[in-house]
């Protein structure tokens, strides 16, 4: 009787060494540099986060009439059920003059929604409304309105959707326009413009 075959448990494949002559020059492990000490007299670079000129703390100085109003797609369709004209209905929540705003991604997503919403994109097409050209790639209208809203800070956000909503108030000096009892209402607005507070 010869000695039995039996397996090895645990055992490790042998791994080839980073350093090792036969790896060619560019798969091979870079040498650890050494530490420096810090030096406590250095300066320290930190990195600040830059803030437009136009915000005055959380006062923005670029809002005032005419009013630039982006609008969302569930915005004009909040507004179709409630019986609301847009742009008579900006001017009577603002007491002044409103530009709605329309982007490409908002329009794209109206169309996307068939015929149930054709109403919505007949209102969309009003020669009152203002069209935005997008030069970025894909449709998503949300992050295209927060990418537009954090450049320029002359745009009030109308929407209903409250991720949106939520998004854009962390950001300074944006206010939000929204649907509420049958009528728009606006949050974050400076007090000197003449909003109605509800």
């Amino acid at each position: 009787m010869g000695k039995q075959k039996t397996k090895k448990f645990a055992a490790m494949k042998r791994m080839i060494n980073l350093r090792d002559h036969r790896i060619k020059e560019k798969d091979r492990a870079k040498p650890k540099e050494k530490k420096k000490k810090k030096d406590p007299s250095e300066l320290k670079e930190r990195e600040v986060t830059k803030y437009p000129s136009c915000l005055f703390f959380q006062y923005n100085t670029q809002l005032g009439p005419p009013y630039h109003i982006l609008v969302d797609t569930n915005f004009i369709n909040f507004s179709i059920k409630a019986k609301l004209d847009i742009v008579q209905s900006m001017m009577d929540c603002l007491y002044a003059k409103c530009i709605p705003y329309i982007t490409d991604c908002v329009m794209a997503e109206i169309e996307k929604l068939g015929m149930k919403y054709r109403v919505a994109l007949r209102i969309a097409k009003d020669p009152r409304f203002e069209r935005l050209p997008c030069t970025h790639k894909g449709t998503y209208a949300d992050d295209c309105l927060v990418q537009r809203v954090t450049q320029h800070k002359c745009y009030i956000l109308a929407t209903v959707d409250r991720d949106l909503k939520r998004r854009v108030r962390k950001i300074p000096g944006v206010p939000i326009m929204y649907i509420s009892n049958h009528r728009y209402n606006i949050e974050r607005m400076p007090d000197d413009y003449g909003a109605p507070r509800f």
